[in-house]
């Protein structure tokens, strides 16, 4: 139901206006402020929801409290920051509703551990890292958090907060990794965050990437410096000023530790220090260096000693180089590195020790007790007690890394894509058999970590997926085959770029035709085609990129080189073929450059939009839903240190483009823009901090971002009428139902009562519970959802929501739960009066059995039947306005049943439930005379003579109390008074029945002959037990009233009084 044209304007508009933002960082003068719209939208009409994997994303910062052994934080890199207060058995993001994204480091006073620090930004700087914006300080262990400053820094790898004085603190910012800034070095705060002082900087391209103090001596700190930078195309890890320094007066002045002797020559890239504090004379570091290693000094850093130069300990040193010494033991240190190494002989060499995933970052020990540890890795954070002998478990932290994501046609549809350091998987959209969405729920598919996952449209058992070096594998799930299919499988691990045949970038498109099931697409600087499934490929272009070979060199820097195709550019990054056109292929790159071909590949033309920045990466192109030549591009300059977000449109194959970008904060870059095919202009951006929404095809944009946190979305995806998003930190989510927005116009007003049009629904059960074990993904409710909208009413004003037959007959009647009773209460969801969108699931179900106080029964519930397939009524009453709109309800298609075959088993359960309410109000309706018959035969004992009116009616109470107590005997078993009795005294004739009706209810289909027969013979019984109870009201009651009332004694009622139905003779 769309709303008149002169009541839909200020609807969005209130939408827009209600936003109550979260606390944000300050911005620089001139920044636009963050965009408002569905962040805080009132009501809770549209709701994000959390599919997983619960299996934990890479963190790099983690720690513990020495005075607490159950609580723990860990900064996820995309994901926020995540406590535990039982020792990893459970994680809560403590962050969401404050800030969120990429995490530096955590750190906790000792002094007081209510006070905690967070410092953004990752120090594992791979080619898609995240930023932080600053500082983050709370001064409740995590409940609230204030920013406290250095906004600038993009990343701080480290805080220290001194032992005694928590208002002390000491931040390492690295800085920028994309380009210089002069917020860089060590910071220190006096006043818990309020102002900062740079204490040391070395320049606008060298940061401190750890600051380590004396845990005998505050007063003396260590800082390690680190020349790094990352372009499109480069990691340069090493130069000028990376080394190490030293304060012994709390920083106020530093020494430079570089040149001391023992220590490699330059020149020096990422290092790492540690003090032992059984002898804080005693030191380690670990140096990347053409002669670097393990260094040890025994007098507080004048003179060193190399002790190790493993590669095992220092191989891909930007990635980890973290040395962390043992509280109690001087000889004793750990190496972070791929594996997880300690030494117990000062270094000269190591064991390595097994830890729930490789690719360790951090690592926290208790000074009291070395057996206990919090260590962080690519798979997140895991504790042991005993040494690391034991650890707890990653498969409970929902902080997934997600490069991309697509559908396939399955039902439910499946989610597709693959997790940073770790396999695809291939998830479900809902569990059907279940109430989440957990570990058995979803598999691995094709591919690997870093790749694009495709299904095939006509079989989604049959998966593409990529991984770096351009490897492409495929799997059939149906049959268990896998198969390597590398369009050109020439390992180039190690190689430059400019060394290749083919440039395969980490994350490469793959892609299917839209008109060809048997054509695959893939694409490295030229696109190819295969159409047996990758057995062959054709070359359907030319370089379709820059091909500047001055950015196709080996990568890394001065000292160790890095080459895993992260840094291969000048490659097509984002590719589709028209679903309008057979034929016609658009490729963007990773270096700016945008190409159409409209004859399948013979020809290409340059259509790069003329205002697109130089270097820009296409991050993705997005076909428009209903104009041959629309495409919308999205794409990013991060990389260049330029945060900007870039979205362009073009309706003309590129000939003209329009930028599109207004509204969404300068700083959110966008990586990917969908199009909404069921609303023209709808258009919905994921950005680096978000999710975006355009109402006017792009002319502005409003948060979408509801309860959504703060994390970089990587990827959208539209499937039957949801919005998908791939994170990177959070896994993947659901944007279910996107009705109201294809419906909401924008000159509605807020004042108006508004019921939209619900989709056509599934006739599927399931809920929507997380599960009890905090490691599943949530179910949709299943039923039909409805959305309205509300002003605000008066505390007076009736709202009442009705479901009604084709033909007008009710179905249910639901109000405010405030108000609900008995069978009119919701089973799902709940019937909301506040002010703005609302939704409300009805569960399919019809008015079940009524029931009695204190039931109880072993095989069957009181449930009504589900609604058949077919066309229903959902009316609307709010106040003296009533609001009508019809639905549909269309069969499970999993299901089998005939039409007929689920009226029947509608028909016959809406009888038993008939029988069921009549027995149980026969119960009540007995059990109230027997109360009064108690009374009365009391009343008669008084006057007892052995003969006389007194005795005749006292026989004939007894006689009547017998009929009654045997009815009731009859139709249930009076001894239950726990859950298992049942189990001692056999069930009865209610029981029994309900136990049929749970059983024809079972799955869609039609009852089976014998279930028709036994719910006949058992609904017989039943009705031979009330026409007893009749024959006791309509004759013997008559009897007894008339004697009692002969004697003058009050009569007995013949129906229940509700204020006795709990009595019992």
């Amino acid at each position: 139901m769309s709303l008149p044209a002169n009541a839909r304007r200020t609807f969005f508009t209130a939408l827009l206006l209600t936003s109550t933002l979260w606390a944000a960082p300050p911005q620089d003068d001139g920044a636009e402020p963050a965009a408002t719209g569905f962040d805080a939208l009132q009501g809770e009409g549209l709701a994000w929801r959390e599919i997983g994997p619960y299996r934990g994303g890479r963190s790099a910062a983690a720690t513990g409290i020495p005075q607490d052994r159950q609580t723990y934080y860990m900064g996820a890199c995309g994901g926020g920051v995540w406590k535990t207060d039982d020792a990893g058995k459970s994680w809560k993001c403590v962050s969401d509703g404050a800030f969120g994204g990429s995490i530096g480091s955590v750190a906790v006073s000792s002094w007081d551990p209510n006070v905690v620090y967070v410092g953004g930004g990752e120090v594992t700087m791979r080619g898609n890292v995240s930023h932080g914006d600053g500082v983050w300080r709370s001064l409740d262990a995590g409940r609230n958090w204030e920013h406290v400053g250095l906004a600038d820094s993009r990343h701080i790898p480290r805080m220290v907060i001194h032992p005694t004085d928590p208002q002390r603190v000491y931040a390492a910012v690295l800085g920028h990794l994309h380009g210089p800034n002069e917020e860089r070095g060590v910071y220190r705060s006096l006043d818990g965050g309020e102002s900062w002082q740079p204490v040391l900087q070395v320049s606008p391209e060298v940061g401190c990437v750890d600051v380590v103090m004396d845990p005998t001596n505050p007063r003396i700190l260590y800082a390690c410096f680190w020349r790094v930078k990352r372009t499109p195309y480069s990691l340069d890890s090493g130069g000028d000023g990376s080394g190490m320094w030293k304060s012994t007066d709390g920083g106020d002045s530093w020494t430079e530790l570089t040149e001391n002797e023992g220590l490699p020559e330059g020149p020096l890239g990422i290092n790492g220090l540690t003090v032992s504090p059984s002898d804080p004379d005693n030191l380690y570091a670990i140096i990347e260096a053409e002669k670097g290693g393990v260094f040890r000094s025994r007098d507080a850093g004048e003179t060193w000693k190399k002790v190790n130069s493993e590669r095992k300990l220092r191989q891909r040193a930007w990635y980890y180089t973290r040395v962390v010494a043992d509280p109690a033991d001087a000889d004793s240190l750990y190496v972070l590195n791929v594996g997880f190494h300690r030494s117990k002989d000062g270094g000269k060499s190591f064991e390595s020790i097994r830890v729930p995933h490789g690719d360790n970052h951090d690592l926290w020990i208790d000074p009291a007790d070395p057996l206990r540890m919090i260590e962080a890795n690519d798979g997140g954070a895991n504790i042991t007690f005993d040494g690391g002998l034991t650890w707890s478990t990653q498969e409970n932290q929902p902080t997934a890394q997600m490069y991309r994501v697509s559908t396939d046609n399955a039902f439910p549809y499946r989610l597709l894509g693959g997790q940073q350091d770790n396999s695809t998987v291939r998830i479900p959209s809902r569990n059907l058999n279940g109430g989440s969405i957990d570990e058995r729920s979803w598999s691995s598919t094709a591919g690997g970590e870093s790749g694009h996952v495709i299904a095939r449209t006509d079989d989604p058992e049959r998966v593409f997926g990529g991984s770096y070096d351009g490897f492409l594998t495929f799997r059939n799930h149906a049959t268990g085959e896998r198969r390597n299919v590398h369009v050109w499988p020439d390992n180039p691990m190690g190689w430059g770029a400019e060394e290749l045949k083919y440039r395969f970038q980490w994350n490469f498109p793959i892609f299917t035709s839209p008109h060809d099931a048997d054509a695959l697409y893939v694409a490295a600087n030229v696109l190819f085609r295969s159409h047996d499934e990758g057995g062959s490929w054709e070359v359907l272009s030319p370089d379709l990129t820059r091909n500047d070979k001055s950015r196709q060199g080996s990568s890394g820097g001065p000292i160790t080189q890095d080459n895993t195709s992260v840094e291969y550019y000048c490659t097509i990054f984002a590719a589709f073929e028209s679903p309008h056109e057979a034929g016609v292929l658009w490729c963007g790159s990773d270096d700016g450059v945008v190409h159409l071909s409209r004859n399948d590949g013979k020809t290409w033309l340059s259509v790069t939009p003329p205002d697109l920045p130089e270097w820009a990466m296409v991050n993705s192109l997005e076909p428009h839903p209903t104009e041959p030549g629309g495409c919308y591009l999205a794409a990013t300059r991060y990389k260049l240190d330029d945060f900007q977000p870039l979205l362009f449109a073009t309706l003309d194959y590129g000939a003209t483009w329009r930028r599109c970008d207004e509204g969404i904060p300068r700083d959110h870059f966008t990586r990917v823009l969908r199009a909404d095919p069921d609303r023209a202009g709808l258009l919905y951006a994921g950005t680096e901090r978000g999710v975006y929404a355009s109402f006017d095809d792009g002319d502005s944009w409003s948060s979408l971002q509801l309860e959504l946190p703060i994390v970089p979305v990587t990827d959208l995806a539209l499937k039957e009428g949801d919005l998908v998003a791939a994170t990177q930190g959070r896994g993947f989510w659901i944007l279910d139902n996107l009705s109201p927005l294809h419906q909401l116009d924008l000159d509605a007003i807020p004042d108006q009562n508004v019921l939209f049009d619900p989709r056509p629904s599934l006739r599927l059960g399931g809920g929507r519970g997380r599960g009890s074990s905090g490691r599943a993904g949530s179910n949709p409710a299943g039923g039909v959802w409805i959305h309205y909208h509300l002003a605000e009413l008066d505390e007076e004003t009736e709202v009442r929501l009705e479901i009604l037959e084709e033909d007008g007959d009710l179905v249910r009647t639901f109000v405010p739960k405030s108000k609900a009773k008995g069978a009119d209460a919701m089973e799902v969801g709940g019937l909301s009066r506040e002010a703005g969108l609302q939704r409300f699931v009805w569960n399919l179900t019809y008015a079940g059995a009524a029931d009695f106080p204190k039931m109880i029964l072993w095989s069957g519930g009181m449930g009504g039947p589900r609604a058949v397939p077919g066309t229903y009524t959902a009316r609307l009453t709010v106040g003296d306005q009533i609001m009508e709109t019809a639905f549909e309800l269309l069969p499970d298609p999993r299901s089998s049943a005939s039409q007929e075959d689920l009226v029947r088993q509608h028909e016959r359960i809406a009888a038993i439930c008939v029988t069921l309410t009549n027995a149980h109000q026969g119960i009540r309706d007995l059990r109230g005379i027997r109360a009064d018959l108690k009374t009365l035969a009391g009343k008669c004992g008084e006057e007892r003579e052995d003969e006389g009116p007194f005795a005749a009616l006292l026989d004939e109470i007894a006689n009547a109390q017998e009929i009654l107590t045997s009815v009731e005997e009859a139709l249930y078993q009076t001894q239950n008074e726990s859950a298992q009795d049942p189990l001692n005294f056999p069930v009865r004739l209610t029981d029994k029945l309900a136990g049929v009706k749970g059983s024809i209810a079972t799955g869609d289909f039609a009852p089976t002959r014998q279930a028709e027969a036994v719910a006949a013979e058992l609904t017989g019984a039943i009705e031979a037990e009330l026409a007893r109870l009749q024959e006791v009201r309509a004759v013997r009651l008559a009897s007894i009233n008339a004697g009692a009332n002969a004697l003058a004694i009050p009569a007995v009622q013949a129906e229940a009084k509700e204020e006795e139905t709990d009595e019992e003779d």
